[in-house]
């Protein structure tokens, strides 16, 4: 049940029906896990349980934690907890690439691939976080087993993010669920920014970078550049309009989740790009893995740079079983070194210049446009073709498609980046006015006429 179906704003209809109709705010809570659970078992309900039971042994672990007096014997159920999420996630996560797939094609046999839950990496990092804030008393324990379920089964963040933790949750579900006008306008706003960009902007552009990437080779090199670009702005929108839309639904409810995005393409520099871009696992990834497992900084340099480059790699191997994601988180962590050793050395003396500004962001974007690539393609040996190609380092011939969409949406998301440089969340639609009215009009008529028939599946849910 994705959020830009007919069927899911059926779905949240009727919640906000059952919401309003029962006062018991008890009542309320059970019957938004429960049509979280529901929510869930729309892409597959054999792992309903696999949802409860993790989260039943979550608030388990937390439990025990908490109790613990002996700091040895805290550590322990740390330990315990934090193993057995992981062995869950390798299980269903990287078993069939790197256990069963070698297996049967080694020794001809014929196991059966393990089917992946959806959303079973954000599911296992929020339940981390739970118990390690509980460890590092950061946070207390849940009230109940619903407020962990909540925690991780919540419908709007459940199957792409963000992540929460429980400090940024647990407040909020203490609150009562309040349906105000005020929050159906607010989270109706963000809900249609979302659906805005996920269906007029990924959706269109999905078009344009599926064809190219299934035959790159056929393609000139400007056109590779082209569909590589289109794809940045295709996964922004995409991901970013799930979490604008889940922001949205959250908002109705009476509920705020962090934002994800801050318009990442503004970056300067690729330590900025990851403060703007999927801030729930960046954040996640410094302060539980970088901070709190490795170290951080507190190491010295050398050992702070071989830190960065575990924690990218890490990333990317969380992204899913293939080596392209790890080539692409390596990249990153690469980069990010290379960027702090840059500014511990030259980069402080440089003076700040527009023109200093204008190059450093260029280069940060065709850096990251050029990882995105292997990020795209599973087949690494493919991706290294085309960056070649895109680079010059090959024949650049090919068939020249300059996609009429992608070159009539680029400009409105230049803008669109502009307007929010400029004035940021005070950025609302206005009802009162005839242009307010006028532009909701002409967005709701945009939906109706440009959405394309076969709508592209959200990129992150295979995540």
């Amino acid at each position: 049940m994705a959020f830009s179906s007919i069927q899911y704003v059926l779905f949240f209809t009727v919640l906000l029906i059952l919401m309003k109709l029962v006062r018991n705010e008890d009542v309320r809570k059970w019957i938004l896990l429960g049509l979280s659970y529901i929510f869930y078992g729309f892409w597959d309900v054999r792992f309903v349980l696999l949802l409860a039971g993790m989260s039943l042994g979550n608030y388990y672990f937390g439990n025990r934690i908490h109790q613990a007096e002996d700091p040895k014997s805290r550590k322990r159920w740390l330990v315990i907890g934090v193993t057995t999420n992981l062995c869950v996630l390798g299980f269903f996560k990287y078993a069939t690439n790197f256990v069963i797939l070698p297996l049967n094609e080694h020794f001809a046999l014929h196991l059966p691939k393990i089917v992946l839950p959806v959303a079973i990496s954000f599911i296992t990092f929020e339940v981390i976080s739970y118990i390690a804030d509980i460890y590092k008393k950061t946070t207390e324990p849940a009230k109940d087993f619903r407020e962990v379920a909540l925690l991780v089964a919540f419908f709007p963040h459940l199957i792409a993010g963000p992540i929460l933790r429980p400090k940024q949750f647990f407040p909020e579900l203490r609150h009562p669920l309040v349906i105000t006008k005020e929050n159906l306008f607010r989270g109706g706003q963000f809900y249609l920014l979302g659906l805005v960009k996920k269906v007029l902007i990924a959706d269109r552009l999905s078009i344009f970078v599926d064809e190219v990437y299934k035959h790159p080779a056929d393609y000139t090199a400007l056109t590779l550049w082209l569909a590589v670009i289109a794809y940045g702005i295709q996964i922004f929108c995409d991901f970013s309009g799930y979490s604008d839309m889940a922001i949205g639904s959250a908002k109705c409810l009476g509920l705020e989740i962090p934002a994800n995005f801050k318009m990442p393409y503004i970056s300067k520099n690729i330590t900025e790009f990851w403060r703007r871009w999927h801030i729930s696992l960046s954040s996640w990834l410094r302060d539980y893995l970088y901070i709190d497992t490795l170290g951080g900084n507190r190491k010295g340099k050398v050992r702070q740079y071989i830190n960065l480059m575990l924690v990218m790699l890490l990333g990317g191997l969380w992204h899913g079983a293939s080596w392209s994601f790890m080539v692409w988180g390596g990249m990153h962590g690469v980069g990010l070194a290379v960027h702090k050793l840059w500014m511990e050395s030259v980069g402080k003396k440089i003076p700040d210049h527009p023109v200093i500004r204008a190059a450093s962001w260029l280069a940060t974007m065709i850096f990251v446009c050029i990882t995105w690539v292997f990020f795209r393609m599973s087949d690494f040996s493919v991706s290294l073709r085309i960056v070649r190609k895109m680079l010059g380092l090959e024949d650049g011939s090919g068939i020249a498609w300059l996609y009429r969409d992608f070159l009539l949406l680029l400009p409105f998301v230049v803008v669109a980046h502009i307007l929010g440089v400029k004035h940021g969340s005070k950025l609302r639609l206005n009802l009162n006015t005839f242009g307010g009215l006028f532009l909701l009009f002409f967005i709701l008529l945009a939906l109706l006429l440009w959405s394309p028939s076969q709508p592209a599946p959200f990129i992150y849910f295979q995540f």
